[in-house]
């Protein structure tokens, strides 16, 4: 992957992230954007992506104490 595709890929995470940060608990936002790189370098879908980044933070890993 060269640098341009990284950017995208990393604005297309935020974008995701956006909506995910904003109605779940509170988390470190790298512990989002990890498993969701990795499932889109996977071949996921934007979607598939979210929902096993997601399925990460709410099993309980990494949420951070309010």
């Amino acid at each position: 992957m060269d640098v341009a595709e990284l950017a995208d890929l990393l604005h297309e995470t935020a974008e995701h992230h956006d909506h995910y940060e904003k109605t779940h608990p509170k988390h470190d936002w790298w512990d989002w954007y990890a498993p969701y790189l990795g499932a889109r370098e996977q071949g996921s879908t934007p979607e598939e992506a979210a929902a096993a980044a997601s399925r990460y933070i709410d099993g309980g890993r990494r949420v951070l104490p309010r």
